[in-house]
């Protein structure tokens, strides 16, 4: 299964692209940064990020998208930017008939780590592992956005559900092998 982890910021979104196997193997396909500048109008900054993820979709053709859920912080003007780039995503996603999973810090933190309080710095370094990669992916919203896509393919096999929407044929097959590899 094909997923696009998405780290949703105004000035740096992270976007991260594995190809997972059953049995918790996972493969980079492709990470970048969206940048816009924090000196342009939000528009225009809104319309960059929504270019590049976009763009990230058509090109690299994921079974499902991944998205960080937006979560109260203590600076507004942030979380007003995380949560317009959330919604460019889900957007983009919807429109192409995607389905979504939405997963926060800690759930992603818990899922790569083990351990829900993370820091950035471990959340990387198990990133790194995990996809055997020579050195770290940078900067820091390239790693969380491949984090947020692992996360998301293991977790498919506790929460994709009816309820969540249809199942596409690829997630029906990872999930039917990653059940038989449960089995052995």
């Amino acid at each position: 299964m094909r997923v696009l982890g998405i780290d949703p910021g105004l000035t740096r979104c992270g976007i991260g692209v594995v190809d997972t196997q059953p049995g918790r193997r996972a493969t980079l396909v492709h990470y970048d940064v969206v940048r816009s500048g924090a000196d342009e109008p939000v528009e225009r900054r809104l319309l960059t990020i929504a270019s590049g993820i976009e763009a990230a979709i058509d090109e690299f053709r994921p079974d499902a998208v991944a998205v960080e859920r937006v979560f109260a912080q203590h600076n507004l003007r942030t979380v007003m930017g995380t949560a317009q780039v959330s919604g460019l995503a889900l957007h983009a996603a919807a429109r192409r008939s995607l389905p979504i999973g939405l997963h926060t810090p800690s759930e992603v933190k818990a899922s790569i780590t083990g351990y829900g309080s993370a820091d950035k710095r471990q959340v990387a370094n198990m990133v790194t592992r995990i996809l055997a990669l020579t050195e770290t992916p940078r900067p820091a919203d390239a790693a969380d956005a491949l984090a947020l896509a692992i996360c998301h393919a293991w977790r498919a096999g506790t929460e994709v559900s009816p309820a969540r929407g249809p199942v596409t044929p690829a997630q029906r097959a990872w999930l039917d092998a990653e059940r038989s590899s449960r089995r052995r």
